[in-house]
């Protein structure tokens, strides 16, 4: 008897929560919001549900921009924006560059940079780090180097990549092997493998020890060319004694 007094008290308050949990329903913050303001952009869908669930929409901006929302500020955002329109305009871009970018502070300098980047602005990234390099705080950082270089090799405008690349020397800093990779890739895709051997002999002269990807990058690449992979190849088996190599039949590719 006195279990199941206990039991309907328990189960009575809790199934009159089930049923009344869908009837009154408090409004949300999103849904008070958006009966009193008329947005016809943004869908107030917080009342509308189904099986139980909430379909809303945050407010939130979609674009690519709104990806590193917390990684730039308003300022560095307004210099993004005023870059990528100018970047047809010479004149009105170095303009733009004395009157805001330069008011940049060092860390918002570095998120413009950043998201030129990733925007695949790269040309507009080159600039942004010439900038950079003239400021008092300016300091030689390879990875600052590394990121621009991929940029510039996956976008195949090398010649902007060997500037890079002896601006990079010039200040005694070595690329790292994802950056030898990407530089000789991109070589190899431009057609020009002398360009890539070249790059090839300074990561050969590198402080760091060599990795096995650009050598295979290079093997694949140089199979038209048997002289320049034969060198490669040596090179290769001599650090990599462990290690082997697939060399295909030569009359697939022509080489006979």
């Amino acid at each position: 008897m006195m279990a199941s007094c206990v039991f309907s008290r328990w189960k009575i308050p809790y199934l009159a929560s089930m049923y009344f949990r869908g009837v009154m329903r408090i409004p949300s913050k999103e849904s008070f919001l958006c009966s009193r303001v008329m947005i016809p952009d943004i869908e107030c869908s917080s009342s509308k549900t189904m099986w139980g669930f909430k379909q809303y929409h945050d407010g939130r901006p979609r674009g690519p921009l709104w990806r590193g929302k917390k990684l730039i500020g308003k300022e560095a955002l307004f210099v993004v924006l005023g870059m990528k329109r100018f970047k047809d305009e010479e004149e009105k871009l170095q303009k733009f560059i004395k009157s805001h970018v330069l008011r940049l502070l060092k860390m918002d300098m570095i998120a413009v940079l950043t998201e030129l980047e990733r925007q695949e602005e790269v040309s507009l990234a080159v600039m942004m780090f010439k900038v950079m390099q003239k400021q008092d705080w300016y300091k030689p950082d390879v990875y600052l180097y590394k990121d621009l270089i991929i940029s510039l090799a996956r976008s195949k405008k090398m010649d902007e990549v060997m500037q890079l690349w002896e601006s990079m020397r010039k200040e005694n800093l070595f690329p790292d092997s994802q950056t030898y990779t990407e530089v000789i890739r991109g070589f190899l895709k431009y057609g020009s493998p002398a360009d890539a051997m070249n790059i090839y002999e300074d990561m050969k002269n590198s402080p760091d020890p060599p990795e096995e990807l650009p050598f295979r990058i290079l093997l694949k690449g140089l199979l038209p060319f048997p002289l320049l992979r034969n060198k490669v190849k040596q090179d290769f088996e001599e650090l990599f004694p462990d290690q082997n190599i697939y060399d295909p039949p030569e009359e697939i590719f022509g080489l006979r």
